[in-house]
C-alpha cells in the first residue's frame, strides 16, 4: 500500500505526458462545455480515463503512487490555467478562438462543420436565446468555452 514500485519522478512524468496527450486529443475533437456533453461524449471520457490509467501509473497500484499522480494532474492543470490567463497567445493556442456560426441571418456551414456542431445544436441555442428563425440572428458565436452566444437583430416595431 505504501511502497512505490516505480520512482516518484516517473509517476510525475507519466502523468504530465498523459495530461498533455489528452489535452491535445480533446482539443482536436472540438469544444464543448461539460454541461453540453452528450451521453456518448461522457462515455468516451470515462473510457479514456480507464484506458490511460495504466500508462500513468506504470503498474504501480500503491496509495502513494495514486496520490502522486493525482497531485501532478491537479498541479499541471493549475499551472496551465495560470499560464493561459497570463498569456493571450497560449490561451488562443490551447483554448482556440471564437467562431462565427451565424452572421446577419446567414448560417456559416463551414464553421459549423469545423466545430462539429449540428443544426440541432444551433436550433437549441437559438431557442434558448428566444429566437425561432436564423434570419432573426445578427450574430451567433461558438465561444472558446463551448457555449453558443446569440445576438438577435433589433426588432422593427
Amino acid at each position: 500500500m505504501w511502497q512505490l514500485t516505480v520512482p516518484w519522478w516517473e509517476l510525475v512524468l507519466r502523468s504530465i505526458a498523459v495530461y498533455v496527450f489528452l489535452l491535445v486529443l480533446l482539443r482536436m475533437t472540438g469544444r464543448r462545455q461539460v454541461g453540453q456533453l452528450s451521453p456518448f461524449d461522457l462515455i468516451l471520457l470515462l473510457v479514456l480515463s480507464n484506458a490511460v490509467q495504466n500508462s500513468m501509473n506504470g503498474g504501480d497500484n500503491s496509495l502513494i503512487g495514486g496520490l502522486i499522480s493525482a497531485a501532478t494532474l491537479v498541479t499541471i492543470n493549475f499551472l496551465l490555467d495560470y499560464a493561459t490567463t497570463a498569456s493571450n497567445r497560449l490561451d488562443r493556442l490551447i483554448g482556440g478562438r471564437p467562431q462565427i456560426l451565424i452572421r446577419n441571418g446567414r448560417l456559416r456551414t463551414e464553421n459549423l462543420a469545423a466545430a462539429n456542431l449540428s443544426r440541432r445544436d444551433i436550433n437549441a441555442a437559438l431557442r434558448k436565446a428566444g429566437c425561432i428563425r436564423i434570419e432573426e440572428v445578427r450574430l451567433a458565436m461558438l465561444e472558446t468555452n463551448g457555449a453558443i452566444s446569440v445576438v438577435l437583430r433589433k426588432s422593427r416595431s
